[in-house]
């Protein structure tokens, strides 16, 4: 299932007027309610660069986080910090190494790192304190905790390069931020470890973002980036499996602002945490179309994927009803009835993403000829030209093979073209097996196509 992206002219499409039409809200509201049965209770892990606060977008955030707050999630901010460093090292006429696009922090530039984590800090708390009436922050009352739940250790000398002051994370106090979590405060996470003798190191946000997520075992590790991710043929991926991710990762340069997100992505679902996501941190609201929209607006990343073809069970009925309901209804597809579907369940095959049904086809055997009709074939509209179509005919197709049949042919009024792009040749009705030919409805004059199975 293609997840599809917003940009910021598609944004007036997705906010209508319900002032004009309630209806329309009370729709919203009901296709959203779902969603949020779902996350109340779950632990989301929110990673976001130090470059957000910079571009103006902290106080969106803010709002956002606290509406997910106020609907029972539970909430981990891990704040990044690297162009409040570089103005703090600016300041003090002082500059940084990177090694890999690590920063190797020296004594300098650890004092400009405590200065921006602790300033970001208070920026954040603030955001969070806001509560003015007619402002979406009004009656929030959202307690911000911090602390040093992170243990750290030097990353030491790699390669014959000393990182100095450079760390990686030890240990996550993994009890005291659930604890918490528990008490309905958002925990805020700074890129900043502490040994237990005393000393701090500098982290990267990526890192604690996935070290934490998996030590709590977050339901998902969500990274607001302004890198978006981008498959070989410079297309949008909408998502990856795990094995994909670190992939696409290790083809990018070792430097490369989307390397970390990737790579922290997979370190949290392969130990774990159900889904990453990567969503544009330019996009007003990006992280509740992400969370309550089921095509998203970023990148998500599971351990495997979640689109499945598989067949039919009796669970589907209601999906596969919903699907082919509007094509019934515009004449595409003949009425059959819901107890005629259920009836020929065991013929059908879905394709699902997410346990939600985006398309479904069913095979009649005529086996006397060894031929078989694809009937009920339907995509969702909000998923056509996504590729579900393609994926979902050559499914077909395999199992038409396996059975023994030799000829797939389908009855369209509509979609001719698409079948003729697909390997189908046109056919008229006396091609058709004998027991359908008598069953041939010369009101529809459907066109028939049929292929040769390989």
């Amino acid at each position: 299932m293609q997840r599809h992206p917003l940009n910021a002219t598609m944004t007036d499409n997705f906010t209508p007027s319900f002032t004009d039409n309630p209806a329309l809200f009370v729709q919203w509201l009901r296709d959203v309610a779902p969603y949020v049965h779902t996350f109340r209770d779950k632990t989301f892990v929110i990673a976001f660069d130090g470059e957000l606060v910079e571009q103006g977008h902290l106080e969106d955030l803010a709002y956002d986080v606290s509406l997910l707050r106020a609907m029972g999630m539970r909430i981990v901010l891990v704040h990044g910090a690297r162009p409040q460093i570089e103005k703090q090292l600016s300041l003090r006429g002082k500059t940084s190494e990177f090694l890999n696009g690590v920063r190797i922090t020296s004594s300098d530039a650890l004092n400009a790192v405590k200065e921006a984590s602790g300033a970001l800090r208070l920026s954040i708390e603030a955001a969070f304190s806001q509560g003015l009436p007619n402002t979406p922050m009004s009656g929030a009352n959202i307690n911000v905790v911090s602390g040093n739940y992170i243990t750290a250790k030097p990353i030491g000398v790699v390669n014959g390069v000393d990182f100095l002051h450079t760390g990686e994370v030890r240990k996550v106090a993994h009890d005291d931020i659930a604890k918490q979590l528990s008490m309905g405060n958002v925990v805020l996470l700074s890129p900043l470890g502490f040994s237990p003798t005393g000393e701090a190191f500098n982290l990267t946000n990526t890192e604690v973002a996935a070290e934490v997520a998996a030590a709590l075992k977050a339901d998902k590790l969500i990274m607001l980036s302004d890198q978006a991710v981008l498959g070989v043929d410079g297309d949008w991926v909408s998502e990856y499996d795990a094995a994909q991710a670190r992939a696409t990762a290790d083809m990018l340069d070792l430097d490369h602002p989307l390397r970390p997100w990737l790579i922290a992505g997979c370190s949290a679902v392969e130990r774990g945490v159900a889904r990453a996501h990567i969503i544009p941190s330019d996009l007003d609201g990006s992280l509740l179309l992400e969370l309550f929209r089921h095509e998203g607006v970023g990148t998500m990343i599971t351990k495997k994927l979640l689109e499945n073809i598989r067949p039919a069970t009796a669970n589907d009925l209601g999906g596969i009803l919903q699907l082919i309901a509007p094509l019934e209804q515009n004449g595409t597809l003949v009425p059959r009835g819901r107890e005629k579907i259920e009836a020929e369940l065991p013929l059908f095959s879905v394709i699902e993403h997410d346990n939600y049904i985006f398309g479904c086809a069913a095979l009649f055997p005529f086996n006397a000829e060894k031929m078989a009709e694809m009937a009920c074939f339907s995509i969702d509209q909000d998923a056509q030209g996504t590729g579900l179509g393609n994926r979902i005919l050559k499914h077909m197709e395999q199992r038409a093979k396996r059975e023994g049949f030799e000829r797939l042919f389908v009855l369209t009024t509509r979609a001719g073209h698409w079948f003729l792009k697909n390997g189908f040749t046109a056919g008229n009705v006396d091609d058709l097996p004998n027991d359908k030919k008598s069953m041939y409805n010369w009101q529809r004059k459907s066109q028939i196509f049929i292929k040769k199975i390989v």
